[in-house]
Order: structure tokens, then C-alpha cells, then sequence
């Protein structure tokens, strides 16, 4: 039996759990996500407790198991806290701009990068060097991190360009002239 599978899923005060066939849809005060739960899973609700079940025991069952249960417990997170992930840009000229739900990045290229973020991720810029990527979807507020990251990882000699917040980078020793 999966650990983490067996876990009931507390529901926090403000959120509601519709389970319709196989569509749960979690609402709250920051949003309302849905997902489509595979066949040979099960959701219960009872009261403000919700548990995870599989009908079998084949490997591909066991292994939805654990990763359904994650992702009702994110889902109800996200909608009642919300998910967040923040960016430092370190360089010379390097900066960001926050246009609705566009971020234009000035990291050392002859031209800008220019990202788009998806529906349900908010994009916020201070001093134009931290960006705070936030929303109700933990997946989507990491992949759009992620993907703005790349655009110019910080690199291991000067640190120059885009980290997220509390990340180390591991300092190289430049050339010597012997």
C-alpha cells in the first residue's frame, strides 16, 4: 500500500470538493482547479476528509495511487493558500518589466526575452530585479518559473542572470595567468 496513497486529505475551512464521475473540481477563495482522475481510482469525500482509493493492485495502479492523492492535496492548497515562487536577476543591466501578463527580460542579448505567462499565473516585478510568479496551480506557477529561469540561468563565474530566491550558485575560479 503507497504511504503517501493511504494519507486522508485534510480540506481547509473555505473550500468545497465537487466529485463528479471521474472530475473533481476544487474551489476557494483564489480560484477553482479541476482534474480527471483515472479509472481505477476512487474518491471518497466524507465531511472535510478526503481519501484515495484503488481498485487493483497492478504496478501502473499503485503507482497513480501516491500521485493522485499529491495532486487533490495540492489542488486544495493551492486554491485556499495559493503556490509562489520568486526569481532574483543578478547582472550588470539585467532587469525585468511586468506587462499584464507578459514579463519582458533584459538579460544580456541584443534583443529582450519575452514570456507570456499561461491563464492562472500572476506575474509581479520589484526594483525590477525580483519577480514573484504566483497562483492557485502548483504545476503552472513552476513551469512558468522555471521556463523564465531559463532564459538566462545564472552562471557559475560572475553569478550574472535569473535564480530563484535562496539558491546557491556554486562559484568557479576564472583563468590565472600563470
Amino acid at each position: 500500500m503507497s504511504r503517501i496513497g493511504k494519507k486522508p486529505i485534510e480540506i481547509p475551512a473555505g473550500v468545497t470538493v465537487d466529485i463528479a464521475g471521474n472530475c473533481i473540481t476544487v474551489k476557494g477563495p483564489v480560484g477553482e482547479l479541476k482534474y480527471d482522475i483515472p479509472a481505477d481510482i476512487q474518491v471518497k469525500l466524507d465531511g472535510n476528509i478526503c481519501i484515495v482509493e484503488r481498485s487493483s493492485e497492478t504496478k501502473k495502479v499503485r503507482s497513480l495511487h501516491g500521485l493522485v492523492r499529491s495532486l487533490i492535496a495540492n489542488m486544495a492548497e493551492g486554491v485556499s493558500k495559493g503556490f509562489k515562487k520568486e526569481l532574483e536577476i543578478e547582472g550588470v543591466g539585467f532587469k525585468a518589466e511586468v506587462q499584464g501578463q507578459k514579463i519582458i527580460l533584459n538579460v544580456g542579448f541584443s534583443i529582450p526575452m519575452v514570456y507570456v505567462a499561461p491563464d492562472g499565473v500572476k506575474l509581479e516585478e520589484k526594483g525590477g530585479t525580483r519577480v514573484t510568479v504566483s497562483g492557485a496551480d502548483k504545476q503552472k506557477v513552476g513551469e512558468a518559473a522555471a521556463r523564465i529561469r531559463g532564459f538566462a540561468p545564472a552562471e557559475p563565474y560572475k553569478g550574472k542572470g535569473v535564480k530563484y530566491k535562496g539558491e546557491r550558485i556554486r562559484r568557479k575560479v576564472g583563468k590565472t595567468v600563470a
